[in-house]
């Protein structure tokens, strides 16, 4: 038998579905009443589960998105690690499927792209608090290793934003001739590497230290400058740079 309440509407309910077959539920009372809420105060106005009430309303239009909003704080703890959570880990969570998964991820994809608009118009070396509450935003609650590189131009300005690499929980391999070519191919003169330590604890290791200095050694020759290496954990952020470390 169908589940009444497990999975979203839409393309995740077949034409004989229990979704299409259950009485619609008159929600538009409570939906008005949130809505009015954020209009009047904006999202400081509404606690963590009732924002996420809002993103699920267009993924679940008749149902009650508070109790799925509510479980999925419960698992996660925070919005900012709902929408960041792993596909596979979101649909564990009852009433959590394609729909939903899709929202949350469009969300997510939004707010990165803002923030990584804010820092490509000015030099990054003079928006560095944007470049990093955008590196935290980006790759704080990922759940594997990435290896991102910011190449600038020779006014510092943003050329390109790239993850190189996708690693596991501990580690990621980076290709030191890959980093320096892609910046030739880009005509970049300056970079910026990033990782996160999804350990949580952003302090570099030895192997951290030994591959930027690696880098910093094959791109200087080239006339490509190694600015810093910031590693990402969710108890912050480490400068490698400003920890004198390269």
């Amino acid at each position: 038998m169908p589940d009444r309440d497990r999975g979203d509407e839409g393309a995740d309910a077949s034409p004989q579905g229990s979704f299409l077959e259950a009485p619609l539920i008159d929600n538009s009372g409570h939906r008005q009443r949130l809505r009015e809420r954020f209009r009047k105060g904006g999202a400081d106005a509404l606690p963590d589960y009732e924002l996420l009430e809002m993103v699920l309303f267009r993924a679940l239009p008749r149902r009650d998105t508070k109790g799925i909003a509510k479980r999925l704080i419960a698992r996660f703890g925070t919005f900012a690690e709902v929408v960041s959570a792993p596909e596979g880990r979101l649909k564990e969570v009852h009433g959590v499927g394609d729909s939903v998964v899709t929202e949350l991820k469009l969300v997510r994809a939004a707010a990165l792209r803002l923030m990584q608009s804010e820092i490509v118009q000015r030099p990054v070396l003079a928006s560095s608090r944007q470049v990093i509450d955008y590196l935290l935003a980006a790759q704080r609650y990922e759940h594997r290793e990435q290896f991102r590189i910011l190449f600038l131009d020779k006014r510092n300005r943003l050329v390109a934003d790239e993850v190189q690499q996708q690693g596991t929980v501990d580690h990621t391999p980076v290709y030191v001739r890959e980093v320096v070519k892609r910046a030739l191919e880009l005509s970049a003169t300056a970079i910026i590497l990033v990782h996160n330590h999804p350990s949580g604890d952003p302090t570099p290791s030895r192997a951290d230290i030994d591959m930027t200095k690696h880098i910093v050694a094959t791109a200087a020759p080239l006339g490509i400058s190694v600015h810093d290496h910031i590693i990402v954990g969710r108890d912050g952020h480490e400068s490698l740079k400003s920890r004198g470390l390269f």
